[in-house]
């Protein structure tokens, strides 16, 4: 039996998966995702193109295949193989998206509007590195990009026509505002903060503390790229900026009330055997997954990771209901509007090969009649203009017609007959399809 491909997404998120579990579904590395991807390509020759999302909130996992009911078992089955969990857990938590459903799930994603503060753009930018990654690899091609370019137009589309992204917060900020507050409640004077890790979320919270008039020490175990980021940082806003030897964490952790780690570490890096005795408060802001910090057995440390922001985050989201509904509507046009433009790249190429037909067929008995004597060859190049004239005018209504039928539910029977009649190769049809408008979005 013949499947026509579509659209798969398949989603760990914040929403349906705990973070221990979404700990264990990430990668460490681009060589680890590499080879999973590599893997599940290899053994699934249905699976055409795959893209791999994976964020401290989320693991998700789009694809473009046939038989999607069928490749939906087997990316559980591999991925439960793989990182040695239950398969069945798997089954009941994953939430699985089937084409246009898909293609809403990653429009959702790309808009910001599935993260756990709505409205923040961070999840573009992780979007795109995954995209490039799986891109570059050869794991994704023409219809994965299409989907990815088309997200981005429809996540501008819902930052331009809603509020939804101004004044809006990201896990980092969310983190910074409760650091801020408690440490106003705790009349803790000194505003000063160890940041440890200089990625993408440690810059997020250096950037935010700053703002709130804080001093930071930057710790990282590359301490060169601790201190790039601290130039880039005192020279927007002002010196500062220190940076710390990260072999001086076990002491450092024990000087500070304020601390937010941040790292790519596959393992916590802030252990209880590090921890001393103070006499004041502290207050820890894990923001890492997997963890960088053990849950600390001391009572006056008190311990925030991402899971736990997730109560400020809903009155964030209570706060923009009216603006999520509006941007739920933008999402929705635009993926019919996606389908619908998958579909015109169908029947334009249809179009052009019809005429190309009438014309070559025109020229061909043109040649034969000039060739017989029936036609003076001196009239070859006006009765050439004569066909060229009749074929369009007795195609006019014909294109008129494809064109209104590729907006229908009906098309594509319609579009294949029409094929079928006239004897067109669908790859010749095809071949110019990879034609991506969108691409400068990414840019």
């Amino acid at each position: 039996m013949e499947y026509t491909a579509g659209y798969l997404a398949i989603s760990f998120s914040h929403k349906n998966t705990e973070i221990a579990m979404r700990e264990k579904l990430a990668f460490d590395s681009g060589e680890d995702l590499k080879i999973f991807l590599q893997t599940m390509k290899s053994q699934n020759p249905d699976i055409q193109e795959v893209l791999l999302l994976s964020t401290c909130n989320r693991v998700e996992i789009y694809i473009y295949a046939s038989n999607l009911e069928n490749n939906k078992d087997f990316v559980l089955a591999l991925f439960a193989k793989i990182k040695g969990v239950d398969l069945k857990y798997l089954q009941e938590v994953a939430d699985v998206y089937v084409d246009q459903g898909a293609v809403h799930h990653v429009f959702c994603v790309a808009s910001s509007l599935d993260s756990i503060v709505v409205g923040e753009t961070q999840i573009a930018g992780q979007l795109k590195s995954a995209y490039k990654f799986c891109f570059d690899h050869g794991f994704c091609g023409k219809n994965l990009t299409r989907l990815i370019h088309f997200a981005f137009r429809c996540a501008a589309q819902v930052r331009n026509s809603t509020q939804i992204s101004q004044n809006a917060v990201s896990v980092a900020s969310v983190a910074v505002k409760e650091a801020n507050a408690m440490l106003e409640q705790s009349e803790i004077k000194d505003k000063i903060a160890i940041v440890v890790g200089v990625g993408e979320i440690g810059t997020l919270a250096s950037k935010h503390l700053l703002a709130c008039g804080y001093r930071i020490l930057l710790l990282n175990r590359n301490k060169q790229r601790a201190l790039g980021l601290a130039h880039e940082l005192n020279n927007e806003y002002g010196k500062m900026v220190e940076v710390g030897n990260f072999s001086e964490l076990p002491t450092l952790i024990n000087q500070y009330p304020l601390l937010f780690s941040a790292t790519s570490s596959s393992y916590p890096i802030i252990l209880n055997s590090m921890i001393e005795l103070t006499n004041f408060k502290r207050f820890w802001f894990d923001l890492a997954v997997p963890r960088d910090i053990e849950k600390p057995n001391v009572n006056e440390i008190f311990l925030f990771t991402v899971d736990d922001l997730e109560q400020v985050v809903y009155e964030n989201i209570a706060n923009r209901k009216r603006n999520t509904t509006k941007a739920y509507e933008v999402i929705g046009i635009y993926t019919l509007e996606f389908f619908k433009w998958l579909q015109s790249l169908g029947v334009e190429p249809l179009i052009k090969k019809l005429r190309d037909l009438a014309k070559d067929a025109s020229l061909k008995e043109l040649d034969r009649a000039v060739k017989k004597g029936f036609l003076p060859k001196e009239y070859q190049e006006n009765v050439a203009k004569i066909l060229h004239s009749a074929f369009n005018a007795f195609l006019h209504q014909p294109t008129i017609n494809i064109k209104k039928f590729s907006d229908t539910q009906e098309a594509d029977p319609i579009i294949e007959a029409i094929k079928s009649v006239f004897n067109i190769d669908d790859e010749v049809i095809l071949i110019n399809r990879y034609k991506c408008e969108y691409d400068t979005i990414l840019n």
